[in-house]
This record gives structure tokens, C-alpha cells and sequence, in this order.
């Protein structure tokens, strides 16, 4: 009983993170905590402990008296990912190439094939998914409890707002996701060959090979300033 009511959890859990990265489930979204009570027949109790899970992720946010919602994504958000974005992609891989077992290595080459699967032939939230855990692995090698929870976060969002980048609606876009796989090729030789000054450089560019198309998807028509280059402004 113990093992069944174990597997529904995990199965809610699986649901409810790719269902929030890949957009079925929107930022600021309510959840209906009795409709997946049902369709995954859990009772409150374990059910909140999946959204408490969640929460603890960054994927949802938990209310008192109002229940569990999809974790928003307002322009300050938005603003402070682009800032902090290569920052943390940058420490991540160079922790990875100084940490990274042989094991981690090769889970992180046998996510890549998965990656490259999904290119020829997945749907865009596939491919977002396959690049999410190709990704997970390296904050996995950098093992690094002050960085873990803001990569998570990072990653989350990284997901939500790149949706676009891994449903290609041209040639450029196309050719770009063929270089971002060519870069993961790149950041595991630069992992597997211990090389942090190589990884890191490989973290800037392979943020920026999808920045731009990023920005233009979240830029409100009209705001001139880019997301990243202003001071958060603090009350007087």
C-alpha cells in the first residue's frame, strides 16, 4: 500500500514539474488540489506534501487559507533571471568540472543523446525537458549547497520563458538549438577534462546563444530599457 501511494506521488510530482516548465500549467496558475486528489487518488495529506516538495523547488507557491499556485513571473523576476542568469551558469560549470564523478559524466553524455533525440524528432516541451535534466546534472556535479537552490529556481524559469527557443519558428532559431547542442557536447569535454576556465566560458556562451531570443519573447511591447541592465529601485 506504502509503495502504491509512494508511485502516485511521484507520478503527481513528475506531472505537476513538467507541466510547469513546459507552460500546460501557466505562472500565477491556481491548482485544483481536489481535482489531483482525484486523478492521482491521493488524499490531502500526501498531496500536500508533493506541493510542499514543490514549493520547497520553486515551482509552486503555497498560501495559507487559499491553496497552492503556480509560482508567478512578474518583470522584476524576469529582470533579476537575466541579471543573475550567467552569473550562476558560470559558477555551476566550473563547480561541475572541478566535482564531477565518473559516474556524473556519464549520465550527463547519456542526457545529451536524450537531448539530441529530442531535437529530431520531440515536441518542443520534450526538448525542453531533455535540455532541463542535461542541465540538472550539472548543478548535480557542482555540488554546491549555497548555489543548488537558485540554480533550481534558475532552471525552472530558464524553461518557462525559453519555451519559445525549443519550438523553432525559423531557420535561425533552428540552426541556433543545433548549436546549443553542440555546446553540451563542448561542456562535457571541457567536465570530463577537468578544464574550469573552459566550462565557464561555456556557460557565457551558450546563455547567450539563447538571450536574445529570450528577451525579445518576455520584452512588454514599448519598455526600451533591456531586462537586467536596471538597479532595483528601493522604497525612500
Amino acid at each position: 500500500m506504502k509503495d502504491a501511494s509512494k508511485s502516485r506521488k511521484a507520478a503527481l510530482y513528475g506531472h505537476l514539474k513538467t507541466a510547469i516548465m513546459t507552460l500546460g500549467l501557466r505562472p500565477g496558475a491556481d491548482l485544483d488540489e481536489s481535482k489531483l486528489s482525484e486523478e492521482f487518488e491521493l488524499s490531502r495529506t500526501p498531496l500536500r506534501e508533493v506541493l510542499r516538495q514543490l514549493a520547497g523547488e520553486g515551482y509552486v507557491d503555497l498560501r495559507e487559507n487559499r491553496g497552492a499556485r503556480v509560482s508567478e513571473m512578474s518583470h522584476m523576476t524576469l529582470r533579476d533571471f537575466f541579471l543573475a542568469a550567467p552569473m550562476i551558469y558560470g559558477a555551476v560549470l566550473q563547480l561541475a568540472a572541478k566535482n564531477a564523478t565518473e559516474g556524473q559524466i556519464a549520465e550527463l553524455k547519456a542526457a545529451q543523446e536524450d537531448f539530441k533525440a529530442a531535437l529530431r524528432s520531440g515536441s518542443g516541451a520534450e526538448r525542453a525537458m531533455a535540455n532541463n535534466r542535461f542541465h540538472e546534472i550539472t548543478g548535480e556535479m557542482a555540488d554546491n549547497i549555497y548555489l543548488a537552490p537558485s540554480f533550481q529556481r534558475l532552471l525552472i524559469d530558464h524553461a518557462r520563458i525559453g519555451m519559445t527557443f525549443y519550438r523553432p519558428q525559423d531557420r535561425q532559431m533552428a540552426e541556433n538549438l543545433g548549436e546549443a547542442s553542440t555546446q553540451h557536447d563542448a561542456i562535457i569535454a571541457a567536465i570530463e577534462a577537468g578544464d574550469e576556465a573552459a566550462a565557464g566560458q561555456l556557460a557565457i556562451d551558450h546563455w547567450n546563444l539563447s538571450r536574445d531570443q529570450i528577451e525579445l519573447f518576455v520584452m512588454p511591447a514599448g519598455l526600451d530599457v533591456p531586462l537586467g541592465s536596471v538597479a532595483r529601485k528601493t522604497p525612500a
